[in-house]
C-alpha cells in the first residue's frame, strides 16, 4: 500500500486515541494496533452500503472484543454510517451514539452488542450459520440473493474465554466456510503479558476445530497481506482464523504492554505518537485527502449493492412468498391448535413439541436446536432434516453439549435477519448460557430460549438438575418474557405469544411431567401475563392463589378444598410476571385487587420473585432450598407440593 494510503490507516488510529483522550476513558491498544486490519477488511474487502445499514445480503461485522469501540466509531464516521464528529467527540458520554461498547440498534452500522468477550465471535458463528441455510433455502437459479460473508474481529481474551471452544467447534463442524475471523494477536491482556495465563498453541487448536488457519507476520503496517490473507480465505471450504501479529498500541508510550490497554494516552503519550507517525493535525482534524479513500472505498461497492437491489426486484416478481418471508421475524400462527382437550395430560414439553412442528410447517423460516437433549427438550423438527455441512437447507441444528454456544449463535442467527431461531436445553442449564440471554435482551433480539424439566418433579436426577433459583433470577433480568405455562392450552397461547415478539427474547419453560388441560385455560389471555383462572363464587374473595406452570392446577384443586372449609377464594394463573408488570393499573387491579390483603403465591421454586404480587400480608409458599433425588411424585410430596397441604397454609394466613 502506498504511504499516502496509510495516512488514511493513521486517522482511523488517532480519530481513536482522540476520542479516547477527550472522554479521559476507553482502550486505545487496539484501536491502534488493529487500525491497519480493519481498514484492509472494511475498505478493500467488505461489501456494504452505509445507505442502507440493514441491506441483507451485507456482509456483516462483529468487533467481538468491543472494548476496541473507538475503532469501529471511526470506521463508521469516515464511512459514512451518520456518525458526525460530534457524535465521535461524545465518544462514551451519556446518551451519545458512541456508547463504551457497541450496541446494536443504537448506532447505525453495528451489528451486534458485543463488550462481553468471545460472544462477538459466537454471535458471528450464527450470523454463518443464517447465511449458509438461507443460502441454500432461498437462493434460486440465477438469484443469489443471499451470498454473503460475516467477519469478526477478535483479541487475545475472546480465545481465553470458555465460549470460544464451543464456538469454534460449532463452526468447524458445520463447515462454515464463509466466516472469516481476524484475530488481532499481540500477545498481551488487562493484566500483563498473555504467557502468565495461557501458552496455548492456536495454529494446532483452530485446526483441530476444523478451521483453515494462516498468519500475517506484521499487522502494525503490512496492509497489503492482510487483504491478500482474507483474499485467500475467501476460496476455502472451511471457517477461516487469521492470526494477525501485531504490538498493542504500535507507535504510542508503552507499546507492546498492558499499560496501553485500557487507559487514555494522555497528552504528553498522544505528544510522542503523533511524533512516530509524523502526524501535524490537529485532533478531530482530517484532511480532504484522507477521506477521498475512504469515499472512494465506499463508491466502489456501490454497483454490487445496485446490482443485488435489481436481482432482488426480479426475485419477488417470481418468488414472492420467499421474498416476504425474507422481510420478517413474526412467525404465522394461523389455525395452529393442539389435539389436547380438557381432562387430557400432557406434560408442556410434549404440547409445545406438537405447537413446534405446526409453527414449522407454517414458517419456512423457522428453525433450531438443541445443546444435545432434543430428544428430552422435545424441540425436534420432525420432517425437516438436520443441518450439516453437506445439508446447510436441514433446519434442526445439533450443537453438542455446548450451552453457551447455542445460545449465543442463536442470537447471531437472530440477528441475522430474515430467519427466526431458537435453542433448548434443560431449564436448569440455562445458567450456562445465563450472559447470551442476557444480551439478547439488550439487543431487543427475538430469540427463543426453551428450557425443559421446570422442576422438583424431574425426580431422580436430583438436586444437580432440579431448578429451584433459575425462575426467580431471570424474573429479574430487564427485557426478558420469562413465559411458564401451566398446561397444553397456556402453551399453545405462549408460542402465539413468541410468534408475535419481535423486540425482545422469550425464555419458554415446560415440565417434564404430564399435567392435567385445564377447561379453565381455553384461550387463556398469556400476554397479559396474568388472568383469573377460576373467580370465586361471591361478590369478594376471601383471598387469593396465584401460581404459574404447574402449580396452577394444584391450586384449582386447594381451592376445592378451602370451598369446603368455608373459604371462597379465587385463583390466579401468572404466567409471564414482567407482562403483567407492563399491563396498566386497570388491569393489574382487576386481576390483583388492592383490598384483597390475603394472597398467597405457589410455585416449585425460589420464592424471591412472588413477594411482589403477594404483598406484606401475603404468603409465598415456595423452595428455598435444593431439592432431592427420588420419584417426581414423592419428591413433589416431601416438599408440601399437594392440594391439602396448599389449603392447609392458606388457612394458617
Amino acid at each position: 500500500m502506498e504511504k499516502q494510503e496509510m495516512r488514511a490507516v493513521d486517522a482511523l488510529r488517532f480519530l481513536s486515541v482522540d476520542m479516547i483522550q477527550k472522554a479521559n476513558s476507553g482502550h486505545p491498544g487496539v484501536a491502534i494496533d488493529a487500525a491497519p486490519m480493519a481498514y484492509a477488511l472494511w475498505e478493500k474487502v467488505m461489501n456494504f452500503n452505509p445507505n442502507d445499514e440493514k441491506w441483507l445480503n451485507r456482509d456483516r461485522f462483529v468487533l467481538s472484543a468491543g472494548h476496541g469501540s473507538s475503532l469501529l466509531y471511526s470506521l463508521l464516521y469516515f464511512n459514512g454510517f451518520g456518525l458526525t464528529i460530534d457524535d465521535v467527540k461524545q465518544f462514551r458520554q451519556l446518551g451519545s451514539k458512541t456508547p463504551g461498547h457497541p450496541e446494536y440498534g443504537w448506532t447505525a452500522g453495528v451489528d451486534a452488542t458485543t463488550g462481553p468477550l468471545s460472544q462477538g465471535l459466537a454471535m458471528s458463528v450464527g450470523m454463518a450459520l443464517a447465511e449458509k441455510h438461507m443460502a441454500a433455502i432461498y437462493n434460486k437459479p440465477g438469484y443469489n440473493v443471499i451470498d454473503h460473508y460475516t467477519f469478526s474481529l477478535i483479541g487475545d481474551g475472546d480465545l481465553m474465554e470458555g465460549l470460544s471452544e464451543e464456538a469454534l467447534n460449532i463452526a468447524g463442524d458445520k463447515g462454515l466456510n464463509k466466516l472469516i475471523v481476524l484475530y488481532d494477536s499481540n500477545d498481551v491482556s488487562l493484566d500483563g503479558p498473555l504467557s502468565l495465563s495461557t501458552k496455548e498453541n492456536v495454529k494446532a487448536r483452530v485446526e483441530a476445530a476444523g478451521w483453515d488457519y494462516s498468519r500475517v507476520e506484521n499487522g502494525n503496517t503490512d496492509v497489503d497481506a492482510i487483504i491478500n490473507a482474507i483474499n485467500t480465505a475467501k476460496k476455502t471450504d472451511m471457517p477461516s482464523l487469521i492470526e494477525i501479529k501485531t504490538t498493542i498500541g504500535y507507535g504510542a508510550p508503552g507499546a507492546g504492554t498492558h499499560n496501553v490497554h485500557g487507559a487514555p494516552l494522555g497528552e504528553e503519550g498522544i505528544k510522542k505518537m503523533r511524533d512516530f507517525y509524523d502526524w501535524n493535525l490537529a485532533p478531530f482534524e482530517f484532511t480532504d485527502e484522507i477521506q477521498k479513500y475512504f469515499d472512494e472505498a465506499v463508491k466502489a461497492k456501490k454497483p454490487s449493492y445496485d446490482a443485488w437491489q435489481k436481482m432482488f426486484a426480479e426475485y419477488q416478481e417470481e418468488y414472492p412468498e420467499e421474498a416476504t418471508r425474507l422481510k420478517t421475524s413474526e412467525l404465522n400462527m394461523d389455525d395452529i391448535t393442539t389435539s389436547y382437550k380438557p381432562g387430557d395430560e400432557v406434560a408442556t414439553r410434549v404440547a409445545s413439541s406438537e405447537i413446534l412442528q405446526k409453527v414449522a410447517e407454517n414458517n419456512p423460516q423457522f428453525w433450531g436446536g438443541a445443546a444435545d437433549l432434543a430428544s428430552s427438550n422435545k424441540t425436534y423438527l420432525a420432517d425437516d432434516g438436520d443441518f450439516t455441512k453437506e445439508n446447510p437447507s436441514g433446519r434442526n441444528v445439533f450443537f453438542g453439549v455446548r450451552e453457551f454456544g447455542m445460545a449465543a449463535a442463536v442470537n447471531g442467527m437472530n440477528l441475522h435477519g430474515g430467519n427466526r431461531a431458537y435453542g433448548s436445553t434443560f431449564f436448569v442449564f440455562t445458567d450456562y448460557l445465563r450472559a447470551a440471554v442476557r444480551l439478547a435482551a439488550i439487543m431487543h433480539c427475538p430469540s427463543i430460549f426453551i428450557g425443559s424439566h421446570d422442576s422438583i418433579a424431574v425426580g431422580e436426577d436430583g438436586p444437580t438438575h432440579e431448578p429451584i433459583e433459575q425462575l426467580s433470577s431471570f424474573r429479574a433480568m430487564p427485557g426478558l418474557n420469562l413465559v411458564r405455562p401451566a398446561d397444553a392450552n397456556e402453551t399453545l397461547a405462549a408460542w402465539k405469544l413468541i410468534a408475535k415478539t419481535t423486540n425482545r427474547p422469550t425464555m419458554l419453560v415446560t415440565s417434564r411431567q404430564k399435567l392435567p388441560v385445564l377447561a379453565e385455560t381455553v384461550d387463556a389471555p398469556v400476554e397479559r401475563g396474568a388472568y383469573i383462572v377460576s373467580k370465586e363464587e361471591g361478590e369478594q374473595p376471601d383471598g387469593i392463589l396465584i401460581a404459574a406452570g404447574s402449580e396452577v392446577s394444584l391450586v384449582l384443586q386447594a381451592q376445592k378444598l378451602l370451598k369446603e372449609k368455608g373459604k371462597d377464594v379465587r385463583v390466579v394463573s401468572m404466567p409471564c410476571m414482567n407482562l403483567f408488570k407492563e399491563q396498566d393499573d386497570q388491569y393489574k387491579e382487576l386481576i390483583l385487587p388492592s383490598q384483597i390483603e390475603k394472597r398467597m403465591a405457589v410455585e416449585m421454586g425460589a420464592c424471591q420473585s412472588w413477594y411482589e404480587f403477594t404483598g406484606l400480608h401475603g404468603k409465598v409458599m415456595g423452595i428455598d432450598r435444593f431439592g432431592a433425588s427420588g420419584k417426581g411424585s414423592k419428591v413433589i410430596e416431601k416438599y408440601g407440593f399437594t392440594p391439602e397441604h396448599v389449603a392447609e397454609e392458606f388457612m394458617k394466613m
